[in-house]
């Protein structure tokens, strides 16, 4: 009797697991293919800050103000690839060959260093939270398959530059630009796209608009990757 109340239950909690993996499926699919077409309202990133906002009692007002492919400064989706995925345009959301040199550089002995790309860093922005955890690493990467399969290159791009966080409350490139330098998304310098892309790995520690010497140097080495990609035509790429 109990042999058989196990089993019933057993089947009953599989069957349960089962229809909601198909229906997260199928929800994120769903959600996936609408942001192809609209701007999404916001991301997890920002939800998570307003809400730890409010267990601090610390009030946040978040900036940000979306800007389509157009609006947005070539000199800043160049300075992205350079600093953050230079093999953007190339690859299925994972870069293989940085997973490597990552894992042996772990292996003989150093650090193991980040090796994300720009499609794993929009769909964690977007539909995930911050912090690191197998079940984040394992939802990220469904994610970054589905906009891999659902979205252009030069949506994820698109997306991915008026969802990154550039200060504590400032999202998107728009606000960041608006926030550091006082001017419009689409009228950045060289310079100071390549300042806003430093900041990046750090933005709500480092200013783009007062870099220290780490971040000036970051910032000419960027410069150089532009030039090395071949400048604003290595977007035609996407």
């Amino acid at each position: 009797m109990l042999n058989r109340l196990l089993r019933r239950f057993m089947r009953l909690l599989w069957r349960f697991v089962w229809r909601g993996v198909l229906a997260f499926a199928f929800l994120s699919v769903a959600i996936v293919l609408l942001f192809s077409l609209v701007p999404p309202p916001g991301s997890m990133v920002m939800v998570e800050r307003k809400v730890q906002s409010w267990i601090n009692s610390e009030p946040i007002r978040l900036q940000r103000q979306w800007r389509d492919w157009d609006s947005l400064s070539t000199n800043a989706k160049l300075a992205v690839i350079a600093a953050e995925d230079q093999r953007f345009p190339h690859h299925g959301g994972f870069d293989l060959v940085e997973l490597r040199r990552a894992l042996q550089a772990s292996q003989d002995g150093g650090r193991l260093r980040g090796a994300s790309t720009l499609s794993q860093q929009t769909a964690k922005n977007v539909f995930l939270w911050t912090g690191r955890s197998w079940a984040r690493k394992g939802l990220e990467a469904w994610f970054t398959l589905l906009i891999e399969t659902l979205w252009s290159k030069q949506r994820i791009l698109e997306v991915y530059l008026n969802v990154a966080e550039w200060d504590s409350g400032v999202f998107g490139l728009e606000a960041a630009s608006q926030h550091y330098f006082g001017v419009s998304g689409n009228s950045l310098t060289e310079r100071q796209a390549s300042l806003l892309a430093a900041i990046l790995p750090s933005p709500r520690t480092r200013s783009a608009a007062r870099p220290d010497a780490q971040v000036e140097r970051r910032s000419q080495w960027i410069r150089q990757q532009m030039r090395n990609l071949g400048g604003p035509g290595y977007l035609n790429n996407l």
